[in-house]
């Protein structure tokens, strides 16, 4: 049974309860989001006493108390890519957005207030339970302990009382999109398809990210191309023998940081490969000089792998599906009424990079034309949910023999399209995906000339020299 549902159910029999105004905070989240946005965007959020009346605004519309100001404010702070804080008071908070424009760690914050109302105290905990984040003491409420964090997310969706939440990077972008002088490109996630409504295209996200200031919107699943060639090129090179693996995926950072965090004897055998958040950011950045890059996902996991230290500097900013829809909505861009701007940018194989077993159909093709003679053929395992991804990396850690040499791991049951900022469910994102792909006139990474034009731009002239060119290998390795 949800929290929600208990709550209620203890409002009605007059125990302690989840009083009204904290009930479904998640959306209450995004309503102080979207005046944010709107009022930043129009010029009427310029001093302490203009945060102060949105606070003010949050209270009286939802029936706030006067001793909540705190986590009212905290949530605004939030929602501007800040810290909490726990002060009554704003202070220089956007000064800070203006000046710095940098999110920093932690992404997921513990706001105080709404536990001491929530029906499971002592914090029961069931869905960190559920997704086996061991990031939360058993006390009164809960404590994150962000060492052992995999920052899949699911704590700051599932929990409907805003007591933890994960900080909007979107403030801090509004000045950079309305000036002249920076070129900000939109990369956005394979798993976007559809996430904007079924007679929603691809296009007219381009013309609407466009209106508000963007460059261009790019699909990763271009540089997922790219990583597929690369992968498959170490699968040939690294699996000899029926004993051999290579664990990938190395788009998902909840299974690249359980791995490295807990199974170092395995850890060999991952592939050395960025992500395709992160080889989109750099890829472009070499490209395009100081352009600013946005990642676009129903990821929360993304925003803390894109400030990784031997990563940052990649990718500026990071963005969900949520917040990317109530950024329209708060801008009164109607995406039905626009124009369709289409590119064919990406293969069939990188596009359904974002459902389980994307990746390893993916490199599996390449694999086939890049050595069609092999003895050693690739044998596939997807497994998906942080619970499924524990089990098999057990399993390889113990000696269990798993029938397989290519292992794809996503963090996210059903892969990134289950993430948990997500507009639509997992099975219709999935068959909307599979259909984009088939749309494709490119049929697997190796046929994408968009690739090779990349890779000419980087000093390239064939596939084979991603292993051995070293500006390449370090665009596109950890």
């Amino acid at each position: 049974m949800g929290y929600k549902i208990m709550a209620l159910k203890n409002y009605v029999k007059g125990e302690h309860f989840m009083e009204d105004r904290y009930i479904n905070f998640n959306e209450k989240r995004m309503y102080i989001f979207s005046e944010l946005v709107k009022r930043y965007w129009n010029g009427n959020l310029n001093n302490v006493k203009d945060l102060n009346d949105l606070a003010y605004d949050i209270k009286n519309k939802y029936g706030f108390r006067n001793n909540e100001m705190s986590f009212i404010k905290d949530h605004i702070r939030i929602a501007m890519g800040l810290d909490p804080n726990r002060d009554d008071e704003f202070k220089d908070e956007l000064d800070m957005v203006k000046k710095y424009k940098k999110i920093n760690l932690p992404i997921v914050a513990k706001i105080d207030g709404p536990c001491e109302y929530c029906s499971h105290n002592p914090c029961q905990c069931m869905i960190f339970e559920k997704y086996e984040a061991p990031i939360y003491s058993r006390a009164n409420e809960p404590i994150i302990v962000n060492d052992k964090c995999l920052n899949c997310g699911y704590c700051a969706s599932k929990c409907d009382f805003g007591a933890i939440s994960d900080k909007i990077e979107f403030i801090p972008l509004i000045d950079l999109l309305k000036s002249d002088e920076t070129h900000v490109f939109a990369a956005v996630a394979p798993a976007i398809v559809g996430q904007f409504g079924d007679d929603i295209n691809m296009g007219q996200l381009r013309t609407a990210l466009k209106m508000i200031g963007f460059k261009d919107m790019i699909e990763v699943a271009l540089f997922a191309d790219i990583l597929t060639i690369k992968e498959a090129l170490e699968f040939d090179h690294l699996v000899k023998t029926e004993e051999d693996f290579f664990l990938t995926s190395c788009c998902c950072p909840v299974w690249f940081n359980m791995i490295k965090n807990n199974y170092p004897d395995i850890y060999k055998h991952l592939s050395p490969s960025v992500s395709p958040m992160i080889a989109s950011g750099r890829i472009l950045k070499k490209l395009y000089g100081n352009a600013k890059i946005v990642f676009i996902a129903p990821c929360i996991a993304k925003k803390a792998e894109a400030k990784e230290p031997e990563l940052k500097e990649a990718i500026d900013y990071v963005l969900n599906f949520r917040e990317l829809k109530e950024i329209f909505s708060a801008l009164e861009i109607n995406l039905k009424e626009l124009q369709s701007d289409e590119k064919d940018q990406a293969s069939f194989g990188g596009r359904v990079y974002g459902r389980t077993g994307g990746v390893s159909f993916s490199v599996k093709t390449v694999v086939n034309r890049l050595a069609p003679t092999r003895v050693i053929k690739l044998k596939a395992k997807k497994v998906d949910g942080v619970k499924g991804c524990r089990q098999i990396l057990n399993d390889l850690y113990e000696g269990i023999k798993v029938d397989s040499n290519f292992i794809e791991g996503m963090g996210c049951s059903g892969g990134c399209v289950g993430g948990p900022r997500a507009n639509i469910d997992v099975e219709k994102a999935t068959k909307l995906i599979n259909e984009f792909g088939e749309d494709s006139f490119i049929l697997t990474p190796f046929d994408n000339l968009n690739v090779m034009k990349i890779l000419n731009q980087l000093g390239i002239s064939n596939i084979e020299e991603i292993m051995e060119n070293e500006a390449i290998k370090k665009l596109l390795s950890r």
